[in-house]
C-alpha cells in the first residue's frame, strides 16, 4: 500500500513539474505567436486591397461573425473595404476575408485559420474554389450550388465539402450584408 502511495506521490510530482513547465513556456511564447499572428493578418488585408496604401479599423461594425473591417486608403482616398468574418463551418469556425472595392466589386476572399476536414474541407482555399467570387458584385445574395453555377449569385460547392462551401458562403454574405447597410455610403 505504501509503495503505491509513493508511486502515485511521484506520478503527481512528475506531473506538476511538466505542467508547470509547459505553463511558463507558454507565456513566453505566446506574445511570439500573436505578433505573428498579427503580421498574417496585415499581409492578409494588404493582399486582398492591393491598391490601398493604408489601411484603418472601422469600429463599431463588428456583428454575429464580422470580426474586423478595414478601410483602405490610396493617396487619401477610400478605395475599398476588407472584411474579417468568422462563420461555423464543418470542424468549427471559419475565418473567410473579403476584399472588396469601394463599388462593391469582390476583388479577392482569403480563407484564414480554420479546422476543416484536411483533402476535403481545407479546399474551400484553393483558388478553383475561391476565384468564382472575384468580380462579382458584393450585394447579391451567394447560394451554394452542387452542380456547375447557371446564374451569377450561385457558387459551386467543393465536393464532399458542402458544409465548409456554405461556411465562406455564408462568411461572404455577411460581409455583403455589412457592405450594404454600413459601408457602401460611407
Amino acid at each position: 500500500m505504501r509503495e503505491v502511495i509513493k508511486l502515485g506521490l511521484i506520478l503527481l510530482l512528475i506531473t506538476s513539474v511538466a505542467a508547470f513547465v509547459l505553463g511558463i513556456t507558454n507565456d513566453i511564447t505566446q506574445g511570439v505567436i500573436n505578433a505573428r499572428l498579427e503580421a498574417e493578418n496585415i499581409k492578409s488585408i494588404e493582399a486582398l486591397l492591393p491598391e490601398a496604401d493604408e489601411f484603418i479599423m472601422v469600429e463599431g461594425v463588428e456583428g454575429d461573425i464580422i470580426v474586423e473591417v478595414y478601410e483602405g486608403f490610396a493617396n487619401g482616398n477610400v478605395v475599398g473595404y476588407t472584411i474579417k468574418t468568422t462563420p461555423n463551418g464543418y470542424n468549427g469556425t471559419v475565418e473567410v476575408l473579403v476584399g472588396v472595392t469601394k463599388a462593391g466589386e469582390i476583388v479577392g476572399v482569403k480563407i484564414g485559420q480554420n479546422t476543416e476536414t484536411p483533402g476535403l474541407g481545407t479546399k474551400i482555399a484553393d483558388a478553383a474554389y475561391i476565384n468564382q467570387y472575384i468580380g462579382k458584385d458584393i450585394t447579391q445574395e451567394f447560394v451554394v450550388t452542387k452542380d456547375n453555377p447557371t446564374e451569377d449569385q450561385q457558387i459551386q460547392a467543393v465536393t464532399s465539402a458542402t458544409v465548409s462551401s456554405n461556411a465562406v458562403v455564408s462568411g461572404v454574405n455577411s460581409a455583403g450584408s455589412l457592405f450594404n447597410d454600413k459601408l457602401k455610403n460611407r
